[in-house]
């Protein structure tokens, strides 16, 4: 697994809007188009732009994108500035909106160097129209932040995603360096420099083998340890075909560090219940606002995995090359190259177009009929390799995990949806949950001793968990 999410937009969506505790269904509205210059193509197109392609520090043993360093033999992976120009001026002029993200990805993006960085910015300011914004981006391992790239981060209001899969043994399992030391230490330091200079962050934790048997442990140390109000969990699978690990979205099994399907579902089922009871509009974590998004019949989950169609999330590589998508790096899945036709033209294509639709039209019939069709969609095409009990090809490998998810979360999910068309709070679901089940699960602070174990049942102390300060606890306004 590279560093980005498979829908990669968490970094872009509108961060936690439907569970902050200031804004409400009343006043939240979808996102409104950004490529709408050309009739009838999606206002969600979203580029993941990959200046070091796929070289990177680390050598995670899960990750499939290292791979894709085969497809350009001899390339030193470095983007020239010539086509970062020209990547950032068919950026803006693909936007009829104001708004314009930059998505920086990897392989790792911090090789290319600050002062890369510095030049995008340059031509961002070089080529906008007035009163247009930026919002960058980027995906990171974090082992090589420093002080200097934190001030620059937090000066020009980067987001950034830093990969962190849990408490060290679970962390240090998979994700190491090249000469397969441990990297928990080193992705920490980073995080703590970017607390430090107060730039804003996800993290981001790659679910596999070992550490979906750890749900809880995973998540609390993300909230507590890692102080993380914003949380993307993504599913390992590792596809195999005969030769073994493939370059491309072939085979149909999947290696031993890949998660299993149940256990997938069991993962996110059992955060699930833990986050709603607990944490509704101090902690986000996009899977559920998605699913909520489906709940509530909204056009976009703001998750690619659980729309209708894709083809929003389009990768771009350090030569210019544009992909129909980021899980997709391979040659029939190649657009052409920024250098011979415009970006926008690209993206309208024909080949694009398919590419987008065949998630909804491959469907097969089990899917079809299915009562949580609403909220997967058929979750992400690269995942749909196995048969249904018919002998039907394109079921996902996560079916039975997220079916069973689904269904979990079917009741909560309901309370939450309607008292955002009512216009409250979605935290008030943990009182109406704690009075249906007969708990007092919102216990008043001052009856609680700063040194007294926290209700949560998390096993710290009131101070270091639920009991942070009001002035710490107010500026958590997402999920």
């Amino acid at each position: 697994m590279h560093e980005t999410a498979p829908s990669g937009r968490s970094l872009t969506i509108a961060r936690g809007a439907l569970f902050s505790n200031q804004l409400s269904f009343r006043n939240f509205s979808p996102p409104k188009g950004a490529f709408m210059a050309k009739e009838s193509l999606s206002p969600r197109i979203h580029v993941l732009t990959k200046p070091t392609g796929a070289t990177c520090n680390l050598n995670c043993s899960y990750c499939f994108f290292l791979h894709k360093k085969l497809l350009y033999p001899g390339s030193d992976f470095r983007m020239s500035d010539e086509v970062l120009e020209l990547y950032l001026r068919q950026l803006i002029e693909c936007h009829s909106t104001n708004k314009v993200t930059v998505a920086w990805q990897g392989g790792e993006p911090t090789l290319m160097g600050l002062d890369f960085y510095r030049r995008a910015i340059e031509f961002q300011n070089r080529y906008q129209r007035p009163g247009m914004i930026f919002e960058n981006t980027m995906q990171t391992n974090g082992t090589l932040l420093t002080d200097e790239w934190c001030e620059f981060f937090r000066h020009h209001g980067f987001l950034i995603g830093i990969s962190i899969d849990g408490p060290r043994r679970l962390h240090d399992a998979h994700r190491v360096d090249k000469s397969g030391r441990p990297t928990f230490d080193r992705v920490m330091r980073g995080l703590r420099l970017l607390q430090k200079h107060g730039v804003e962050y996800n993290i981001l934790t790659t679910v596999n083998r070992l550490n979906a048997d750890h749900p809880l442990k995973v998540y609390r140390f993300l909230r507590d340890e890692a102080r993380a109000t914003w949380m993307q969990f993504i599913p390992a699978i590792e596809r195999l075909n005969h030769a073994g690990v493939s370059l491309y979205q072939e085979g149909t099994t999947v290696s031993e560090r890949s998660v299993q399907p149940e256990q997938w579902g069991n993962f996110l089922s059992t955060i699930f219940d833990h986050w709603v009871r607990n944490d509704v509009g101090r902690v986000f974590v996009q899977t559920f606002e998605a699913t909520v998004r489906n709940w509530l019949g909204l056009p976009s989950s703001g998750m690619c995995v659980f729309d209708a169609t894709c083809g929003h999330g389009l990768a771009l590589e350090h030569n210019g090359d544009l992909y129909s998508c980021d899980h997709f790096v391979e040659p029939k899945h190649l657009l052409g190259n920024i250098g011979q036709n415009h970006m926008l033209d690209l993206v309208s294509s024909d080949q694009q177009r398919t590419f987008g639709r065949n998630k909804l039209e491959t469907l097969p019939r089990y899917c079809r009929e299915c009562e949580v069709r609403f909220a997967c969609k058929g979750e992400c095409p690269k995942n749909r390799f196995l048969t249904t009990l018919d002998g039907e090809l394109g079921l996902n490998y996560l079916c039975a995990g997220y079916r069973a998810f689904f269904q979990h979360v079917d009741r909560p999910m309901k309370l939450i949806a309607a008292l955002l068309r009512r216009g409250y709070s979605p935290a008030q679901v943990m009182p109406v949950l704690a009075e249906e089940e007969g708990k007092s699960a919102q216990v008043s602070a001052k009856k609680i001793g700063r040194n007294d174990p926290c209700p949560c049942g998390s096993g710290r102390k009131f101070k270091k968990c639920h009991g942070w300060e009001e002035t710490t606890a107010a500026r958590r306004t997402s999920l």
